[in-house]
């Protein structure tokens, strides 16, 4: 017999006690909280305002602010495509126009039917083979429109 998995609240307190001590401990937590959950819930908000002492506004605004904590879960698929200048010189803005208009879903969306989720990263330290594309943990270099068809078949 298994056990129900954790709330959402336990997950939050549990993330909360192992870094409750650690120096800013807002953002560690959040980093957990995407480890864990893939997104950091906007219920989560008020219960780390309640457990850190710190405003709802204050969570909502670090939350909101860094692009790595997305607040609602991501594709099964994660699709990122470098936009720092050395990408761009050499196509990315394309690439970006391309992947949009195959998948149907703007920067930062889901496709309807939670297979990808497409990104825009500013530097991917892939700079002298850009334009550079990430798809979940694996790097690619030098992706030109054919090979980013490839890429996103495959994800689909």
């Amino acid at each position: 017999m298994t056990s129900p998995a954790p709330s959402l609240e336990d997950r939050v307190r549990s993330a909360v006690a192992r870094h409750r001590d650690d120096r800013g401990a807002l953002l560690p937590i959040l980093h957990s909280l995407m480890e864990d959950l893939g997104h950091i819930d906007p219920a989560a908000i008020p219960i780390l305002a309640d457990e850190l002492n710190l405003s709802r506004a204050d969570v909502h605004g670090v939350v909101t602010f860094y692009h790595d904590f997305r607040q609602s879960a991501p594709g099964r698929t994660t699709v990122r495509i470098c936009r720092a200048e050395a990408c761009q010189a050499v196509g990315a803005a394309g690439l970006v126009e391309r992947a949009r208009s195959r998948l149907g879903v703007g920067l930062g969306e889901t496709t309807p039917d939670g297979a990808v989720t497409l990104e825009q990263v500013f530097c991917l330290g892939n700079c002298a083979i850009g334009p550079s594309v990430q798809v979940d943990d694996r790097l690619y270099g030098r992706v030109g429109p054919r090979e980013l068809d490839r890429l996103l078949e495959v994800t689909a």
